[in-house]
């Protein structure tokens, strides 16, 4: 699937250079220890040049779970009395701190697991004391970030799997719902959080699914988009929630089941007559546009669109003329794939005309040429087709003229493609079949045979008029149907089989039906 998601977060920088692991002695247990190294590392964690190894690991353990126990068992004996047991959450908080030097040494990982002290860290995650369970969220942020990871993907997933063995995913989430974005270091932490979760689908990306279906994440991302005000947060919120999206047709269809489909429209709906304010907030409107073409993958979703007047409201955002016009094809486009109703919707609305002199821009025109294929393929008798035909007859043929326009410079795009790469087999370039037609369709060749396409179901309405003036086009041009039909011919060559042999007959059946119109 391919909803032309640029979904990389931007990268998170630490606050500090990590350290580097030596070849030190790796010998030495957590009992017994002698507490002078540990300082030495304290030193080094405020500028110093001491390396971090196993016995360093090892020695920060120890006194990571000294504390979590003195500060449990003071909770324990002095439930109702803070006083009695502040002095352990301050020292719980700084040995938490301490442990953010692990992320210097990645290669630990497993040795850190084997020691058994995930479960801790991640149960902490549920302390009564919210400042610990935001201390907990930077330390997992810390230890799964993307530069922290680069070169150790096995290290990396020893760690991710014992996180979800732990039950993070559900921790995390559940630690979501108790912060408050009105606190800047809840709110700072709520966006730790979905960077540890995005951290995590990186090192492990089954965790998309995990995440969704042991979790009511996907329930507080809905929630978090439709907010009106904008921030981090909700710019955040919307990069998650198409991440979540784009690979998952699980994901896909358990957020078209809770309503998703109009939820993203709703915030969506907020910009059809403004535009975004700031690079950022332009950003989050084009994840939300993601989010909605990774929605109408399943077909299910597609009738919710059509019922939440997606397409209304797709065609006010046209309208406009702001930035979300490009996108609000795009998600057109999607929606009108091989799903005749929303093509039927968007005929039977009322369109403008003052847009449509306009000259588009590539990205567009390729949109639009993508959309009024699919109208074709999905009105394909009644009333609505004669409809959709008038439209190419109206104003004396002027869209057949505009199409022809796009024919010719498509054709002449592919053709001097065509040149370049004969070019580069006469020089001894190597080049199959299959990577010289990749190398056509990505200078324009598909565009060019949507738009064959199109001119076949105009030729074969038998309409003389339309007939006439194509045929006119083509001669003005020193062209002939021999070569639609040649352009018709390749696609129809090249028609893949990944919605299955019958199916692909099927479309080689249309276009062979157009040759011999032609």
């Amino acid at each position: 699937m391919d909803a032309d998601n640029p979904h990389q977060a931007p990268k998170r920088k630490r606050d500090e250079e990590p350290f580097h692991p030596s070849n030190a002695s790796e010998n030495g247990g957590l009992e017994g220890v002698d507490l002078s190294l540990l300082e030495a590392v304290e030193k080094s964690h405020n500028g110093g040049v001491e390396v971090l190894d196993l016995r360093t690991m090892k020695k920060l353990v120890l006194s990571f779970e000294r504390r979590l126990r003195d500060n449990l068992e003071a909770r324990m004996k002095h439930p109702d009395q803070p006083d009695k047991f502040a002095d352990s959450e301050v020292e719980l908080h700084n040995e938490i701190e301490r442990l953010k030097i692990l992320a210097g040494g990645p290669e630990l990982y497993p040795d850190l697991v084997t020691l058994n002290t995930v479960s801790s860290i991640v149960g902490l995650l549920g302390h009564e004391n919210t400042d610990i369970a935001v201390d907990v969220v930077g330390l997992l942020m810390d230890l799964t970030d993307e530069d922290v990871l680069e070169d150790n993907d096995e290290p990396a997933r020893v760690l991710v799997d014992a996180l979800v063995e732990n039950n993070v995913l559900e921790l995390l989430v559940q630690n979501i719902g108790r912060l408050s974005e009105a606190d800047p270091d809840e709110a700072t932490a709520i966006y730790k959080t979905l960077a540890t979760i995005e951290n995590m689908i990186e090192v492990k990306p089954a965790v998309a699914e995990m995440v969704c279906e042991r979790t009511k994440l996907l329930r507080w991302l809905m929630g978090r988009i439709k907010v009106r005000e904008f921030d981090a947060n909700k710019q955040y919120a919307s990069e998650i929630l198409a991440i979540l999206l784009q690979n998952s047709s699980s994901n896909q269809k358990r957020l078209g089941q809770m309503n998703g489909v109009d939820a993203v429209l709703q915030a969506v709906a907020m910009y059809k007559s403004r535009d975004p304010k700031t690079f950022d907030e332009e950003e989050m409107l084009e994840n939300l546009f993601d989010c909605l073409c990774c929605l109408l993958m399943p077909v299910e979703n597609k009738e919710r669109f059509i019922k939440s007047e997606g397409v209304e409201l797709m065609i006010i955002i046209m309208k406009q003329k702001k930035l979300a016009y490009g996108s609000a094809i795009r998600v057109l486009d999607f929606a009108m794939t091989k799903y005749s109703p929303a093509c039927e919707r968007f005929v039977d609305i009322p369109v403008s005309k003052k847009n449509r002199k306009e000259r588009y821009q590539e990205e567009l025109e390729e949109r639009l040429i993508s959309l009024l294929a699919s109208l074709f393929g999905g009105i394909v008798r009644g009333s609505r087709r004669d409809r959709l035909l008038s439209k190419f007859v109206e104003n004396e043929y002027e869209k057949i003229d505009r199409l022809m326009e796009f024919f010719m410079r498509y054709a002449d795009r592919v053709k001097a493609e065509s040149e370049r790469l004969d070019r580069l087999e006469l020089e001894d370039l190597e080049m199959d079949d299959d990577e010289r037609y990749n190398k056509k369709l990505e200078a324009g060749l598909y565009t060019l045979q949507l738009i064959a396409l199109i001119l076949g179901h105009l030729w074969s309405s038998e309409h003389p008029g339309i007939r006439a003036r194509i045929e006119l086009l083509l001669r003005q041009q020193k062209l002939t149907r021999q070569d639609v039909k040649d352009i018709l011919q390749e696609y129809h060559d090249n028609i893949g089989d990944l919605d299955g042999p019958e199916e692909r007959e099927r479309a080689q059946a249309k276009v062979q039906k157009f040759i011999g119109a032609f």
